[in-house]
Protein backbone atom coordinates (compact mmCIF):
# COMPACT_ATOMS: atom_id res chain seq x y z
CA UNK A 1 0.00 0.00 0.00
CA UNK A 2 1.05 3.45 -0.43
CA UNK A 3 0.94 5.88 2.40
CA UNK A 4 2.82 9.66 2.55
CA UNK A 5 3.94 10.27 6.05
CA UNK A 6 2.09 12.47 8.23
CA UNK A 7 4.53 12.10 10.94
CA UNK A 8 8.18 11.00 11.82
CA UNK A 9 8.11 6.90 11.78
CA UNK A 10 11.15 5.00 13.42
CA UNK A 11 12.82 2.57 11.08
CA UNK A 12 10.17 3.81 8.26
CA UNK A 13 10.64 7.32 7.38
CA UNK A 14 9.96 11.17 7.92
CA UNK A 15 7.08 13.55 7.46
CA UNK A 16 6.47 13.99 3.52
CA UNK A 17 8.20 10.75 2.60
CA UNK A 18 6.25 8.08 0.49
CA UNK A 19 6.12 4.43 1.12
CA UNK A 20 5.46 1.47 0.26
CA UNK A 21 4.32 -0.50 3.25
CA UNK A 22 2.32 -4.16 3.68
CA UNK A 23 -1.71 -3.42 3.93
CA UNK A 24 -2.37 -4.60 7.61
CA UNK A 25 0.74 -2.63 8.63
CA UNK A 26 -1.36 0.23 7.11
CA UNK A 27 -4.71 -0.38 7.83
CA UNK A 28 -4.10 -1.30 11.88
CA UNK A 29 -0.98 1.28 12.36
CA UNK A 30 -0.44 3.97 10.45
CA UNK A 31 -3.54 5.28 9.28
CA UNK A 32 -5.76 4.93 12.85
CA UNK A 33 -3.15 6.81 14.59
CA UNK A 34 -2.61 9.10 11.70
CA UNK A 35 0.91 9.43 11.10
CA UNK A 36 0.28 8.52 7.48
CA UNK A 37 -2.12 9.33 4.34
CA UNK A 38 -3.30 7.48 0.96
CA UNK A 39 -1.17 8.39 -1.47
CA UNK A 40 -3.48 9.85 -4.32
CA UNK A 41 -2.46 12.15 -6.63
CA UNK A 42 -4.41 15.20 -5.22
CA UNK A 43 -2.74 13.90 -1.88
CA UNK A 44 0.87 14.17 -3.32
CA UNK A 45 0.28 17.54 -3.47
CA UNK A 46 1.08 18.17 -0.25
CA UNK A 47 3.93 16.75 0.35
CA UNK A 48 5.71 19.82 -0.28
CA UNK A 49 3.72 21.47 2.25
CA UNK A 50 4.43 18.69 4.57
CA UNK A 51 8.55 18.79 3.74
CA UNK A 52 8.27 22.81 3.97
CA UNK A 53 6.64 22.38 7.46
CA UNK A 54 9.37 19.69 8.36
CA UNK A 55 12.45 21.96 7.47
CA UNK A 56 10.96 24.90 9.51
CA UNK A 57 11.09 22.96 12.38
CA UNK A 58 14.51 20.99 11.71
CA UNK A 59 17.82 22.14 13.19
CA UNK A 60 20.11 22.87 9.97
CA UNK A 61 23.53 23.11 11.64
CA UNK A 62 25.08 20.35 13.18
CA UNK A 63 27.02 23.05 15.42
CA UNK A 64 23.83 24.20 16.96
CA UNK A 65 23.18 20.55 17.25
CA UNK A 66 25.85 20.02 19.53
CA UNK A 67 24.99 22.67 21.45
CA UNK A 68 21.05 22.11 22.30
CA UNK A 69 22.89 18.41 23.06
CA UNK A 70 25.17 20.01 25.24
CA UNK A 71 22.24 21.89 27.03
CA UNK A 72 20.14 18.94 27.75
CA UNK A 73 23.07 16.58 29.12
CA UNK A 74 24.45 19.12 31.27
CA UNK A 75 22.06 18.13 34.00
CA UNK A 76 18.94 16.87 34.73
CA UNK A 77 15.88 18.18 33.69
CA UNK A 78 12.96 18.29 36.06
CA UNK A 79 9.31 17.11 35.01
CA UNK A 80 6.61 17.69 37.73
CA UNK A 81 3.54 15.13 38.00
CA UNK A 82 0.49 14.43 39.71
CA UNK A 83 1.64 10.92 41.75
CA UNK A 84 -0.74 9.00 44.56
CA UNK A 85 1.32 7.33 47.56
CA UNK A 86 3.60 5.55 47.40
CA UNK A 87 5.49 6.84 43.85
CA UNK A 88 2.81 5.85 41.42
CA UNK A 89 1.84 7.93 38.79
CA UNK A 90 -1.92 9.15 37.79
CA UNK A 91 -1.32 7.94 33.97
CA UNK A 92 2.28 8.24 32.53
CA UNK A 93 4.54 10.91 31.87
CA UNK A 94 3.77 12.05 28.15
CA UNK A 95 6.44 12.80 25.35
CA UNK A 96 4.42 16.75 25.87
CA UNK A 97 5.12 16.96 29.66
CA UNK A 98 8.88 16.11 28.74
CA UNK A 99 8.89 18.58 25.87
CA UNK A 100 7.83 21.23 27.96
CA UNK A 101 10.48 20.93 30.84
CA UNK A 102 12.80 21.16 28.02
CA UNK A 103 11.37 24.02 27.16
CA UNK A 104 11.66 25.62 30.92
CA UNK A 105 15.13 24.22 31.07
CA UNK A 106 15.87 26.14 28.49
CA UNK A 107 15.65 24.04 25.36
CA UNK A 108 13.31 24.42 22.96
CA UNK A 109 12.86 20.50 21.48
CA UNK A 110 10.31 19.07 18.73
CA UNK A 111 8.13 16.29 20.96
CA UNK A 112 8.60 14.45 17.94
CA UNK A 113 11.91 13.76 18.65
CA UNK A 114 11.51 12.62 21.97
CA UNK A 115 12.08 8.91 21.99
CA UNK A 116 10.72 7.12 25.46
CA UNK A 117 11.31 3.31 25.70
CA UNK A 118 8.97 1.91 28.18
CA UNK A 119 6.60 4.00 29.53
CA UNK A 120 7.15 6.31 32.37
CA UNK A 121 4.51 5.39 35.48
CA UNK A 122 7.02 5.81 38.39
CA UNK A 123 8.56 8.69 40.15
CA UNK A 124 12.27 8.41 40.18
CA UNK A 125 15.33 9.01 37.58
CA UNK A 126 14.75 8.09 33.35
CA UNK A 127 16.88 8.15 30.58
CA UNK A 128 14.76 9.19 26.71
CA UNK A 129 16.61 9.80 24.04
CA UNK A 130 16.27 13.17 21.46
CA UNK A 131 17.32 13.18 18.27
CA UNK A 132 18.33 16.58 17.87
CA UNK A 133 19.85 16.19 14.28
CA UNK A 134 20.23 13.24 11.86
CA UNK A 135 23.77 12.81 13.41
CA UNK A 136 23.55 14.02 16.85
CA UNK A 137 21.51 11.98 19.84
CA UNK A 138 20.78 13.32 23.51
CA UNK A 139 20.68 10.89 26.23
CA UNK A 140 18.70 13.18 28.63
CA UNK A 141 17.81 11.94 32.07
CA UNK A 142 14.55 12.82 33.70
CA UNK A 143 13.69 13.27 37.31
CA UNK A 144 10.02 12.51 37.65
CA UNK A 145 9.14 14.59 40.80
CA UNK A 146 5.36 15.03 42.67
CA UNK A 147 3.86 18.19 41.79
CA UNK A 148 3.00 19.50 45.35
Amino acid sequence: MKLILTHEVSNLGAPGDIVEVKGGYARNFLLPRNYAIVWTKGAAKQVESIKAAREARAVHDLETARGIKGTLEAKPINVQVNAGQGGRLFGAVTVSDIAAAMEAAGASVDKRRIEVGNPIKSLGTHQVTVRVHPEVTASVTLNVVAAK
